[in-house]
């Protein structure tokens, strides 16, 4: 998303942040929904064989952000597997009968 429309000039975004939010959270799951004017989505962490899961983060957006977020994460996805070669979602995968 670094293109930028005709007369439109380029500007550097800096970002400032804190000690603990540079460090990021682990989440493992997500959880999505929306009204008409918003967005909210729930990163969650799921430990193994555990019947619940925390929030980690909330994220609340404009549709229009969601969307562009959407645009952006599958531009990365593309970018990752030509590099790295094709992410494998196994829990969708077809499962071996015996």
């Amino acid at each position: 998303m670094s293109e930028t429309k005709a007369g439109q000039q380029h500007m550097q975004l800096q970002v400032e942040m804190d000690e603990a939010t540079s460090q990021g959270q682990y989440a493992n799951l997500a959880g999505i929904a929306h009204n008409e004017t918003e967005f909210v989505i729930d990163f969650l962490f799921m430990q193994p064989n555990q019947p619940k899961a925390r929030l980690r983060s909330r994220i609340i957006s404009s549709p229009i952000h969601a969307k562009r977020f959407l645009a952006a994460l599958s531009e990365n996805i593309r970018k990752y597997e030509e590099r790295f070669g094709i992410i494998v979602d196994r829990s969708t995968a077809p499962q071996a009968h015996s």
